[in-house]
């Protein structure tokens, strides 16, 4: 390894992170300088950022952007349940969970003898296979490994999530990366149908979405499958906007650029007659080269619009075209170039453009008023918050929050910063990062500034709607301010969506369901509604239904999280339990893999497998999801340690608690008067 370096193998990027026990240190030198001999970047800090916020940020960010990750494993990594090389192994774990299955992210390397079985490693380490290095000599052919390994297309992480706009994660501006793990729910957690409300019947709302699972659909390249067709009169009348092209010089304004897409989709939706498809379905195609005529066809409709932003100084260009889906002709095209204060009258004029490119199909409303921002800095902090808002981890919920406060600070009348700021408490409360009652507290006041500012605010209407469920369980209240938030947008998919699982659990299945259908024809490529769909069919003992509305979730979002688990509770009912034990093997961890198991396990007779699974999950997520460990003590006839768990989903405000009363799971306690007593609390009729 004396003299120069060979020419590098792969371009130095960061490529390889290299995390290792401080009593390692010898070994992981000696890996590291043989990496670099061969022109591989390694990242190998020697400890002298080892604690504090400036390592806690390097180290994220290293790990977030590494192509591969190498953990040294050893008996003194087997041993230590803590140490920062711990924190740096729970990063790269909860990344695994954004990449495609068929990439190679974590790369194990074992410097002893001990045996993959031992200690406390994630399961995404076992799950690859390990090299075992005595001492750290590195042979050529693990060298080799990794320069093939390197020499890939880099592991995608981003976009997301969000989740339906109710769970969803961004490595770059405008795609969503999990930064720790979120409230495990089958469902999408509501929390994502209220930050979704944020893009509901205003035209400079929400720039981003939590999409996170969706991100992992957009890693894996799966193209969404095509839509039953669509009768012409309908699709004449019909459009998609697809996500804008980041042209700027630095390549970091995506995340304009797809708020600016979905701000063109909020004012189209104002026009009446036009059928437009929500931007979750639409955003499936976010770096697709797709022709525009097969993305008609796949989302059914008529019209698509592709656009592009360049931002220089406080100037702003866009560009954008109206293609006929049909033909791929270019109906329509529009170039403007504007002031950063003038973007929300620059949006409302390229909505304008196409609803008047389609005035014979449609009626334009040419009475849209034109605004100018009153502080372009409080937007720009807005926008930034809103991307901190997406990411979802403990300092970026701060940072959304400080953001949005500061906007309100310089325009104390904007009113996009005042709901977002409602979202982040909420986010906080979700995330159990603030005590829940002190953040719904906050929530509901934020909410209510809101509503000062402009009492028509869908968004703090939404926030208020979700405070009632599931923080107060006050339904009626709920109810109402959801149907304040449907007068003023009729046509939000996520609105539609929570609205669906707020009548199923008052009982008005008919209700749920067409609200459920409603919301597809919206976004009919939105796998979390399908996901949605197939849970309320589950609950009603539709069980074709249901396996079916999971098969469709999981086509258009392979990785879609808890889709999985879903699926298996669904063939578990019917009886075929090697196939459902098959299902919550293929789930992961944080969306319900340890509880599924349980439940398998224990009916194909495998106590002691079962009682693992329940252990693990109990310890790794019972503080996020207490309603699941309560599912499968109840299924396995513990009935007491069901309800001390329910207890504690109570306490918590478990999202599951709306489906108490219909969950076949707990059929063994509906006879318990502890479980009438429940209800009771929760407002609900026995």
């Amino acid at each position: 390894m004396q003299g120069q370096s060979p020419t590098p193998a792969i371009p130095p990027t960061g490529a390889v992170f290299l995390s290792y026990a401080s009593q390692d240190v010898e070994a992981a030198g000696r890996i590291c300088e043989s990496l670099r001999a061969a022109g591989i970047e390694v990242w190998f800090d020697r400890s002298e950022l080892r604690g504090g916020d400036a390592w806690d940020k390097k180290i994220r960010h290293e790990i977030h952007d590494c192509a591969l990750f190498i953990p040294i494993i050893s008996t003194n990594t087997a041993a230590r349940h803590e140490g920062y090389f711990r924190l740096e192994w729970d990063l790269a774990d909860q990344r695994t969970h954004m990449i495609a299955r068929n990439r190679v992210f974590i790369v194990p390397v074992c410097v002893d003898a001990t045996p993959e079985t031992s200690g406390d490693i994630p399961e995404s380490f076992r799950q690859v296979q390990w090299t075992r290095l005595r001492g750290g000599d590195t042979p050529p052919d693990f060298i080799a490994r990794l320069v093939r390994l390197l020499s890939r297309e880099p592991a995608p992480i981003g976009r997301h999530v969000g989740e339906t706009g109710r769970g969803r994660t961004h490595g770059e501006e405008g795609s969503t990366v999990r930064r720790q793990p979120q409230k495990v729910a089958r469902r999408q957690l509501a929390l994502w149908v209220v930050i979704a409300l944020a893009t509901a019947g205003i035209a400079y709302e929400a720039i981003e979405r939590f999409v996170l699972p969706k991100q992992a659909a957009h890693s894996a390249r799966v193209s969404p499958p095509a839509l039953p067709a669509v009768g012409d009169g309908l699709a004449e009348k019909s459009i998609a906007v697809l996500p804008f092209v980041d042209l700027s010089q630095q390549k970091d304004q995506q995340f304009f650029a797809d708020g600016m897409a979905e701000e063109i989709v909020d004012l189209l939706i104002r026009i009446p007659h036009l059928r437009v498809i929500g931007h979750v379905s639409s955003f499936q195609f976010k770096g697709s080269d797709e022709d525009p005529r097969s993305i008609g066809e796949k989302l059914g409709v008529g019209y698509v619009v592709e656009g592009s932003i360049r931002t220089a100084g406080g100037r702003i260009r866009v560009a954008a075209q109206l293609i006929d889906a049909h033909s791929g002709v270019h109906k329509w095209s529009q170039t403007l170039d504007r002031d950063l204060g003038d973007v929300l009258a620059l949006q409302q004029e390229i909505a304008s453009g196409i609803a008047r490119a389609l005035e014979l199909a449609v009626s334009v409303d040419d009475s849209l008023e034109r605004r100018h921002l009153q502080s372009p800095e409080a937007y720009l902090l807005y926008l930034r918050g809103r991307s901190a808002l997406d990411r979802l981890d403990r300092d970026s919920l701060h940072e959304a929050q400080s953001d949005f406060e500061q906007a309100i600070a310089l325009d104390p009348a904007f009113l996009p910063a005042a709901e977002s700021l409602a979202l982040a408490h909420v986010a906080q409360a979700a995330n159990q990062f603030v005590p829940s009652r002190l953040a719904w507290e906050h929530a509901r006041t934020a909410a209510e500034a809101a509503l000062r500012i402009d009492p028509q605010s869908a968004s703090a209407h939404g926030v208020l709607g979700l405070l009632h469920a599931q923080y107060e369980f006050n339904w009626d209240a709920s109810e109402a301010e959801f149907k304040k938030a449907f007068a003023l947008n009729a046509r939000s998919a996520d609105t539609l969506d929570f609205a669906a699982q707020l009548a199923f659990s008052r009982g008005n299945r008919d209700e749920a369901m067409r609200r459920i259908n409603a919301s597809l024809s919206v976004d009919p490529l939105d796998p979390y509604t399908h996901q949605t769909q197939g849970w309320l069919r589950y609950l009603s003992g539709d069980l074709a239904g249901a396996e079916q509305a999971l098969h469709r979730s999981l086509e258009i979002s392979p990785t879609l999280s808890s889709s999985h688990l879903m699926l298996g509770e669904i063939l578990l009912a019917d009886g075929r339990r090697e196939a459902a034990l098959t299902e919550m093997v293929a789930e992961t961890p944080d969306g319900g893999r340890y509880p599924g198991l349980s439940f398998v396990y224990f009916a194909l007779g495998r106590r002691a497998e079962s009682d693992r699974a329940l252990a693990q999950a109990a310890r790794e997520f019972g503080n996020l999801w207490p309603y699941g460990i309560a599912e499968a003590h109840a299924f396995r006839g513990e009935p007491d340690r069901a309800f001390e768990w329910l207890a504690k989903a109570y306490d918590a405000r478990d999202p599951d608690l709306m489906f108490v009363k219909d969950d076949p799971l707990l059929v063994s306690l509906r006879g318990d008067p502890r479980y009438g007593a429940l209800l009771r609390k929760m407002h609900l009729p026995e």
